[in-house]
């Protein structure tokens, strides 16, 4: 049905950088790759030395016409879902996982931002375009941190590539903090599972260079996309308000008592555990980032314009982007809709992600408990991550899982405080409710 196209037809109307050195990062577990770097050394007569990087985008948009049922439903979901046992793509799989996906070795439609940089991650020109490419590799992040890592040991085009793109990602980085980007990042809980689906590991993901690498390369597109559109013409930006003054400063009087009380009960305070709050806290305290046609900026990256371009196989405002993009900056035509109608589609698809976010985080909890109900009547080492009148949430230092110590089995509630090392029997799981309850057995 959507796959009627004259594919080689197109191919010739689009930039052919088939021949371009690309490849693409993901997680190893990933089978839609929506997303490519191409990299290239480029010098001048003066034999000045800059680069020519492309960000390449998956072209939804070519395959996912409006009005079609396929698009009607794409936009019903808004966006993929990504549980722990599985995923629930927006689109169906032969488009995420097959067509669109940039797969090595396969010539694929995109949606381009080629941009010429300097040695000092300084843009000169960039240009949006639609493009064919062809992959010549797909790394998993593990792979390309070992890449990486082994890089002076290395004289390949790969290791080269990343070394360059690493340094300038940092240079982007760093001007990013400077500015006053918030730079809280968490660690991701993953779980390797049986075959009967049960989890048999749980473990955790820290962001890597390379993490950072593709993460500055696709902040870019987005913010060059954003920027390209301008103003006074109806688009879909992702938008993030100035936090909750209040609840940020209720985050620093949090840290100064609970420092102050350990002090004064000549305690240890666990900084990790401090640490790991204060962060919990501060999220809680900013705006929720949505999509808007009224554009204010995005506080947390400290960019004016901002959108999203880079997973349209995925998020559904992606694909809108992109064909506005089309519209504006590669025909010069209006877009066929009012702000009216655009921004209740963008409130429509804030209320998919912020949906899809609640599955994902319930989907992690039922399976902590999963893996908690193995471990009823065992002692385990935390910290105490969370006072409140009705008990002590507290986090496993091991497994993250964090459960509830009821204030009633507490005999001296006083003489805990946020941050404590705490030893806990696990007395109960409920897997109905993802709910596991701990009582205190001894002072760490």
């Amino acid at each position: 049905m959507f796959f009627g196209n004259d594919i080689q037809n197109e191919i010739v109307r689009r930039r052919d950088m088939r021949e371009v050195f690309t490849f693409t990062i993901d997680p190893a577990d990933a089978k839609d790759f929506d997303d490519a770097i191409s990299f290239e050394v480029i010098s001048d007569q003066d034999s000045v030395v800059s680069y020519q990087i492309g960000v390449h985008i998956a072209d939804v948009s070519y395959y996912v016409k409006p009005g079609t049922k396929l698009d009607d439903e794409a936009y019903q979901r808004g966006t993929s879902v990504y549980l722990v046992d599985r995923v629930l793509p927006m689109l169906p799989e032969e488009l995420c996982n097959d067509k669109c996906s940039l797969r090595p070795g396969e010539e694929k439609l995109c949606m381009s931002v080629v941009f010429t940089m300097d040695a000092e991650a300084k843009v000169l020109k960039y240009k949006i375009c639609r493009t064919v490419i062809r992959s010549d590799r797909r790394l998993n992040y593990e792979e390309a941190q070992e890449i990486l890592d082994t890089s002076r040991s290395r004289d390949d085009e790969m290791a080269s590539a990343l070394t360059i793109l690493n340094e300038l990602a940092k240079k982007m980085r760093a001007e990013r903090i400077a500015n006053g980007a918030l730079t809280i990042e968490q660690e991701e809980v993953r779980f390797k599972l049986d075959k009967n689906g049960f989890p048999k590991e749980i473990y955790f993901e820290q962001p890597s260079e390379t993490h950072h690498l593709i993460e500055e390369f696709m902040l870019l597109a987005n913010r060059t996309v954003a920027k390209a559109v301008g103003s006074g013409r109806p688009f879909v930006y992702r938008v993030h308000d100035l936090p909750d003054s209040e609840k940020l400063e209720a985050v620093k009087k949090f840290k100064r008592e609970a420092i102050q009380t350990a002090k004064r009960r000549h305690r240890t305070i666990s900084e990790e555990a401090l640490n790991r709050t204060m962060d919990m806290l501060t999220i809680r305290a900013q705006a929720k980032a949505v999509y808007s046609t009224y554009n204010i900026g995005h506080y947390g990256l400290a960019f004016s314009h901002y959108t999203h371009f880079t997973s349209p196989i995925r998020r559904y405002p992606d694909l809108m982007v992109h064909r506005l993009v089309e519209k504006y900056i590669l025909t010069g035509k209006p877009c066929s809709l009012t702000r009216e109608e655009l921004e209740e589609k963008c409130e429509h698809c804030s209320a998919c992600e912020q949906e899809a976010a609640q599955a994902e985080r319930d989907s992690i909890k039922q399976f902590q408990a999963m893996w908690m109900k193995e471990h009823e009547g065992e002692v385990l080492q935390g910290h105490i991550t969370s006072i409140m009148d009705f008990g002590f949430f507290v986090q496993l230092d091991e497994s993250r899982c964090e459960g509830l110590v009821h204030m009633m089995t507490i005999e001296h509630p006083e003489d805990y405080i946020l941050g404590d090392e705490v030893k806990v029997l696990v007395v109960r799981v409920d897997l109905n409710k993802s709910q596991i309850d701990f009582e205190l057995v001894e002072n760490a």
